[in-house]
């Protein structure tokens, strides 16, 4: 059998005018897990990311550090579809829509709008997107012009199908992507409802590692969400 480690990005600028960029936390957060497995004797023999600035980031951060003792990264492998979906332009295409269609969502934009305060903008986001995503994924909604969740989810299980068929046994696959695509392979492992996809997403660690073991026609989910490499104060969600 073969093992996959799923990696969440790093911590990022949430809040910011580029969320696609690691935060020093983030870089450290990457650091740390190189080091973890380059001392824990975890030999990686294949590295996948998705093309956004923050996955790359956390798969070179920790690829640095893993190989600074003469261990070999390998080359980054790109894959476009371990990219997250687009949640500002879900949001953005739907806004109008569910305000009109439905007074919770109104009053959870309205809320978000008015924060002034960092924690209380970070609360009142994560509420608005959690009532959206429901929508989303269900495809409750007349909006066009934007990835579906159905399109975004076959991208992502198409991404590592590709990856379990590679060749070789007893391979090591890092893979270095999003809480969104994290979910998917979680929810897909486990056959359950697709919404448990973004249930799960709200709960990954940045730069945490869910590990399966897999074959080509089998696999199978031995953790979820570990953190062995970072302590308490080095831990968030964004």
């Amino acid at each position: 059998m073969s093992v996959l480690y799923i990696v969440r990005h790093a911590q990022a600028t949430f809040l910011s005018g580029d969320y696609d960029q690691l935060s020093e936390k983030g870089f450290e957060q990457s650091r740390m897990l190189g080091r973890y497995w380059r001392d824990n004797g975890i030999a990686i023999g294949e590295v996948y990311s998705g093309s956004l600035k923050r996955q790359l980031q956390t798969a070179q951060a920790c690829g640095e550090t893993y190989a600074s003792d003469g261990r070999v990264w390998p080359e980054v492998q790109i894959l476009n579809g371990l990219n997250e979906y687009d949640s500002d332009v879900v949001m953005e295409k739907l806004k109008r829509e569910l305000m009109t269609k439905h007074e919770h969502v109104r009053k959870l934009y309205h809320d978000h709008a008015a924060a002034t305060e960092v924690s209380e903008r970070y609360r009142t986001f994560q509420k608005l997107l959690e009532a959206v995503m429901r929508y989303y994924i269900a495809g409750d909604y007349e909006s066009t012009g934007f990835e579906t969740w159905r399109e975004f989810h076959h991208r992502v299980n198409e991404a590592y199908r590709t990856i379990r068929n590679g060749k070789g046994h007893g391979r090591r696959v890092a893979v270095f992507t999003s809480g969104g695509p994290g979910g998917v392979s979680i929810q897909t492992c486990l056959q359950a409802p697709q919404q448990q996809a973004a249930e799960l997403n709200w709960r990954v660690y940045n730069a945490s590692i869910t590990r399966f073991t897999f074959r080509a026609d089998r696999i199978s989910l031995d953790q979820f969400n570990a953190m062995p490499h970072l302590p308490p104060e080095m831990q968030s969600y964004r």
